[in-house]
């Protein structure tokens, strides 16, 4: 009698693969919000370098207002290196969950719970981050809305002045 091989083992195989995939897709968002998030550091450094330029040769009141802008792009970068962890945090935590799905399925052992653990703090490191995202964007709203404001008082302030 020929020995028969479990009709079941390449379908459990196919499942393993295609619950494997499904993280894929969590990875590859939190690649792409680590990519935005590097963009705007990115863009965050270039105003500090900007305003750090611009402090050397200030007088006192610029000084000041340019003091302020630092210290508000100093807590936006803070904020979006909070964003980056967490992001990073939960694409690690991913990438065990994947890990933990292979190894349980190589060992037929018992990993559920560490897999639902895995995955679950990915996805609460993935939407903290978003969060953390918002706030930031929020920020840069707010800085820019102020630096119109600002901007407008100044250009009143000179039509008022004027012959």
């Amino acid at each position: 009698m020929l020995a028969q091989t479990s009709p079941t083992a390449p379908d459990d195989i196919a499942h393993v693969i295609q619950i494997a995939l499904a993280p894929a897709f969590l990875l590859t968002a939190l690649a792409t919000l680590l990519n935005v998030f590097s963009t705007r550091l990115g863009r965050v450094a270039d105003k500090v370098d900007a305003a750090s330029s611009h402090l050397r040769g200030a007088g006192p009141n610029e000084a000041g207002r340019l003091a302020q802008q630092l210290s508000y792009l100093r807590r936006r970068s803070f904020v979006l290196d909070v964003a980056v962890v967490l992001a990073s945090i939960g694409g690690i935590m991913t990438g065990l969950a994947v890990l933990t799905l292979y190894v349980g399925a190589l060992r037929d052992a018992a990993t559920a719970s560490i897999l639902f653990g895995c995955f679950g703090v990915a996805l609460i490191c993935t939407v903290a981050a978003i969060a953390a995202f918002l706030s930031e964007i929020l920020m840069a709203g707010r800085g820019v809305r102020d630096e119109v404001d600002r901007q407008t008082r100044h250009a009143t302030d000179l039509e008022g002045s004027g012959p």
